[in-house]
């Protein structure tokens, strides 16, 4: 997995780097190198385009000068704006001054030039701030970026700018930035992804991330050491279930949603659906009886428990009822469309009982020990969500309760009434949040939004690199508990499951919308017809 770093982890590594052989001149070259592979795999005929390359004072500057000798070599019309003169030793500058029409802002002050070079630019490169940048903005830095940015708006016809580490401007520890910062097609990120390509508002401004290597050696310790990741594709498909041709329903486990009130019928169905298309080989659904009325014509791939009722609503009358299937699960998806009804909130209180000695991850009424221990029934893994999470936050001691292993998966409303905390410091440092969570609870932490991040109670976590409004439409989380209930059910454990899960759910919104041609008209149901094309991706 690629690596997601403060800017001092970085700037750690590769100093470890440096110490143990590997210049920081090699590598700026390999960085330059790469980020031209990167252009040169876009556009292949590079003698058609004109490239203009923004260079800054520091290392960010050198990887673009570095990138300019590359893209110069393979055939393009390469011009190199400096924002501020360069050392005339400076090896980078040496070997393009000659090749490359090239400019300084000294003798452009009013970025005449500038702007001339932007209107007849294919591409802009921007390397004139890194991972070093903290508020505020310089003026002379600043001043470029906005006579690229107001030449860009008038300009017709489009101008592909890729932005080198990160769009200059993004602070890549907090994700804010400077209102200069340029909007670029593609971030070319160096080594490992930052924590601000990923915190809004500055992720805005990121466009699609690409990390590309600078050398560094596969086994420095630094490195290792960093324990936030990056999910993406090779990720996805590595930890992809096998489906062998001779296996049969039972191969692919049973997942059981324990799910629905009369209000919200369609959840349930939502996370069934979910679980089938992400491969399971039976659902169970344990459901009020008025709402199995209701689903399952629309279902018919279902088994059915009906459980006890109060208009609709799940009461502790339930609890007896379920205990009698539970052996025939392998997964619960638990709680999506319960409402916040009392009787629903007595209904869980009285499935879990808390864990002491033998009794941990067990189920039953709390009645004397002996009888508890008669009763008791081993509750499989769950994936909680929604309501089931509210209900349970409201319930004292409730981490204690639950078994172990299974998979929360939290928006951050249902993540700040869990930690009682704002949702504004939930939304301040998602990472941080989940993983406090994750280690707190000793349960994997899925805290969905932009750039789902995946946390387990070790302390590792995945970050996924994917933010659409399409996922931000009811009965979007109960398709994901489904997905994530599936894979876990096929036997990926539950961090793995939970970060293949929340890949393929927000692969499938993206998709959702090529499809339907706009993030607004995205439904939970559509997001459930794309998993199919989420899958195939990865074989």
């Amino acid at each position: 997995m690629t690596k997601i770093v403060h800017v001092k982890e970085i700037a750690d590594i590769e100093r470890a780097a440096n110490a143990g052989g590997m210049s920081y001149a090699t590598m700026m070259e390999n960085a330059g190198a790469n980020i031209a592979s990167h252009l040169l795999a876009v556009y292949p005929d590079m003698s058609r385009q004109h490239i203009l390359v923004l260079v800054g004072p520091g290392n960010n500057g050198g990887d673009g000068l570095v990138a300019s000798h590359y893209l110069r070599e393979s055939g393009a019309d390469v011009c190199v704006y400096l924002s501020h003169p360069r050392e005339k030793r400076d090896p980078n500058v040496a070997r393009v001054q000659d090749r490359v029409r090239m400019h300084c802002h000294a003798e452009d002050a009013e970025g005449t030039l500038l702007a001339a070079e932007v209107m007849t630019a294919d591409v802009v490169i921007d390397a004139l701030l890194g991972t070093g940048f903290k508020l505020p903005m310089r003026k002379t830095i600043g001043g470029i970026l906005s006579v690229v940015k107001r030449t860009l708006a008038d300009k017709p016809g489009d101008t592909f700018l890729i932005a080198v580490d990160c769009p200059s401007g993004l602070d890549c520890d907090t994700g804010q930035r400077a209102h200069e910062t340029l909007r670029a097609d593609v971030t070319i990120t160096l080594a490992a992804a930052k924590r601000g390509h990923f915190r809004f508002p500055g992720a805005e401004r990121v466009g699609a991330l690409t990390v590309v290597g600078i050398g560094l050696p596969g086994d420095l310790k630094e490195m290792k050491a960093v324990d936030l990741e990056m999910f993406d594709q090779k990720d996805a498909a590595r930890l992809l279930p096998a489906r062998p041709k001779d296996s049969h329903k039972g191969s692919y486990g049973t997942v059981g949603v324990v799910a629905g009130s009369i209000n919200y019928p369609g959840a349930p169905m939502l996370a069934a659906r979910g679980a089938y298309r992400a491969g399971a080989g039976l659902v169970c659904m344990a459901v009020p009886a008025p709402v199995q009325r209701l689903m399952a014509a629309s279902l018919p791939e279902a088994v059915w428990t009906l459980l006890p009722h109060d208009v609709g609503v799940l009461t502790d009358n339930a609890v007896p009822v379920l205990k009698e299937q539970l052996h025939r699960m392998d997964v619960l998806v638990f709680g999506p469309g319960f409402g916040q009804e009392e009787v629903t909130k007595r209904f869980v209180a009285s499935l879990f009982s808390p864990k002491e000695g033998t009794m941990k991850g067990v189920i039953g009424f709390v009645h004397d020990e002996e009888q508890t221990r008669r009763e008791a029934v081993e509750i499989p893994p769950l994936v909680i969500d929604a309501d089931g999470l509210r209900l349970l936050a409201r319930m004292e001691s409730w981490m204690d309760r639950i078994p172990d292993e299974c998979v929360l998966t939290p928006h951050p409303g249902e993540m700040a009434e869990l930690m009682d905390k704002p949702v504004e410091v939930i939304q301040q440092d998602r990472i941080a949040a989940a993983k406090e969570g994750a280690s707190t609870w000793g349960q994997v932490v899925v805290l969905k939004g932009a750039f789902t991040v995946v946390a387990a109670p070790s302390g590792e976590a995945t970050v996924i690199p994917i933010a659409t409004s399409a996922l931000a439409t009811a009965g979007s989380g109960d398709v994901l508990s489904g997905v994530i209930a599936a894979l876990y059910a096929q036997g990926c454990g539950p961090y793995e499951a939970a970060a293949l899960g929340a890949y393929l759910h927000a692969r499938a919104g993206e998709l959702a919308v090529a499809r339907i041609g706009d993030e607004a008209s995205v439904l939970a149901g559509d997001i459930v017809g794309c998993l199919g094309e989420a899958f195939s991706e990865l074989h």
